[in-house]
C-alpha cells in the first residue's frame, strides 16, 4: 500500500469551517512558541558594524536585561493579526493545488518521490505567491517593531504608528518594500519546504517497508507522525541553508529608516564589507532551528489539523 495516500487527507474530505477556526488557533499557539527565535534572528541579520557581539546567545541577554521576557515578542500582535488571512489563502491555495496537480502529474507514472515533489514544490510556492500580497506588509511592520532602539534603530508606539510613518514617508508602495526580495525568498523556500517534505516522507516511507509495491501492510499509528516530524526535520534543514542569503538582505532593506533608499546590490555589499560572504549568512543558526523546529510542529500540527477537520466518510 502506498503509505503516504492511505495517510493523506484531500481537500474535498475537509469540513472548510472547523479546518480556518481550529487552524488559526493551533498556529497561533505554534508561533507563540517559536516567535523569539524570529526575534533574534532579524535582529542577527541587521546588526550594524559598531556591535561588538552578533551572537545570538549575546543578543538574548541584551533582550531581557533591557525589555524582559516581552522584548522577545516585540512585533508579535501584529504578526499574528496578519498571519490568519495570511495562513487562509497559503492552506486553501495548498491544499487546492496539489489536489490539481496529482492529476496533472499522474499519467507520467514517475517515481513516488519524484512525484511528490513536483506536486508538493509547485503548490507551495504558488501558495506563497498568492499569500505574499498580504504577509509582505505585515512582515515589514513586524520587523521594524523586532529591532526597534537596537543598532540605531528608531522607536515606535506600537505597528498602527509603524504603518502610518512609513506611509507618511514612503506611501503604500513603502509597506511593500523588499516585495520583490520577499517573494524570491518565501516562494524558493516554500517550494523547496514543500517539495522536500513530500519527496522525503516517500523515501522514510520506502525505507520502512511501505512503499508503492506494498499492497497489504499498513503502517502502526504511531509510525505516521514520526515519519511526517521527520519530514519536517528535513525540509526545515534544506529550506533554510538554500534560502538565508535572500532573507538577510531582505529583512535589511525592511528595516531601513523611513525615507531612505538603497538597493539590494547596496546593502550585499556593504555585509560583504563588514563580514566578507559570511555576512550572507547572518542569523544563519537561529533560522536554522526556527525552520526546522517550526517544520516540525507546523507539519505535526497540520496533519492533526487535517484529520481533526476530515469529514466522516
Amino acid at each position: 500500500m502506498d503509505s503516504s495516500r492511505a495517510t493523506e487527507i484531500n481537500w474535498d474530505r475537509l469540513d472548510k469551517t472547523k479546518f480556518y477556526v481550529a487552524g488559526a488557533g493551533i498556529f497561533t499557539g505554534i508561533t507563540v512558541a517559536l516567535y523569539p527565535v524570529s526575534v533574534i534572528k532579524t535582529r542577527m541579520q541587521v546588526a550594524s558594524k559598531d556591535i561588538v557581539d552578533k551572537r545570538a546567545s549575546s543578543i538574548i541577554r541584551n533582550v531581557l536585561k533591557t525589555d524582559g521576557i516581552p522584548g522577545l515578542y516585540k512585533g508579535f500582535g501584529t504578526i499574528v493579526t496578519g498571519g490568519i488571512p495570511t495562513r487562509i489563502i497559503f492552506l486553501t491555495a495548498l491544499e487546492t493545488m496539489k489536489v490539481a496537480g496529482v492529476r496533472v502529474v499522474e499519467p507520467f507514472n514517475l517515481s513516488q518521490p519524484t512525484q511528490a515533489a513536483i506536486v508538493n514544490g509547485f503548490s507551495g510556492m504558488f501558495a506563497s505567491l498568492l499569500s505574499q500580497c498580504i504577509f509582505v506588509p505585515i512582515d515589514v511592520v513586524s520587523q521594524k517593531l523586532m529591532v526597534q532602539g537596537y543598532s540605531g534603530n528608531v522607536h515606535y508606539n506600537g505597528g498602527l504608528d509603524v504603518a502610518q510613518k512609513i506611509i507618511k514617508s514612503d506611501g503604500i508602495r513603502g509597506l511593500y518594500r523588499g516585495f520583490g526580495l520577499s517573494v524570491m525568498t518565501y516562494s524558493p523556500s516554500s517550494a523547496v519546504w514543500w517539495a522536500s517534505y513530500g519527496s522525503s516522507q516517500q523515501i522514510i516511507w520506502k525505507f520502512l517497508g511501505y512503499g508503492k509495491d506494498n499492497k497489504e501492510a499498513f503502517p502502526p499509528q504511531w509510525i505516521v507522525p514520526c515519519v511526517q516530524a521527520s519530514g519536517g526535520l528535513v525540509a526545515g534543514a534544506v529550506a533554510s541553508c538554500i534560502t538565508t542569503p535572500l532573507d538577510t538582505i531582505k529583512t535589511r532593506l525592511q528595516v531601513i529608516e523611513n525615507g531612505k533608499k538603497e538597493s539590494a546590490r547596496v546593502v550585499v555589499k556593504r555585509l560583504i564589507t563588514e563580514d566578507g560572504w559570511k555576512g550572507l549568512y547572518r542569523g544563519l543558526g537561529p533560522r536554522f532551528v526556527s525552520m526546522s523546529a517550526w517544520g516540525t510542529s507546523m507539519i505535526l500540527a497540520y496533519e492533526y489539523l487535517k484529520r481533526f477537520c476530515a469529514k466522516e466518510i
